[in-house]
């Protein structure tokens, strides 16, 4: 009966320290998603501003130093 409780004992134990570093990983992807989001939203601007002719549409060509 001794060895049945400290099994079930071992079990509580290793279920508690899983059910914890569940809870981290879920808070870790959470954040994770927001951040592919985020950058998902900004590249999105970029290609958006990118297809309109966007401010800089400059070549290397017409940005030549101021001495020549």
């Amino acid at each position: 009966m001794k060895e049945l409780e400290e099994r079930i004992n071992n079990l509580e134990i290793k279920f508690s320290y899983q059910d914890e570093l569940i809870n981290e990983l879920n808070l870790i992807v959470t954040d994770q998603q927001i951040q592919i989001e985020m950058m998902a939203k900004a590249l999105q601007g970029l290609l958006d501003s990118q297809s309109q002719g966007g401010v800089n549409n400059s070549s290397l060509k017409d940005d030549r130093p101021p001495h020549y």
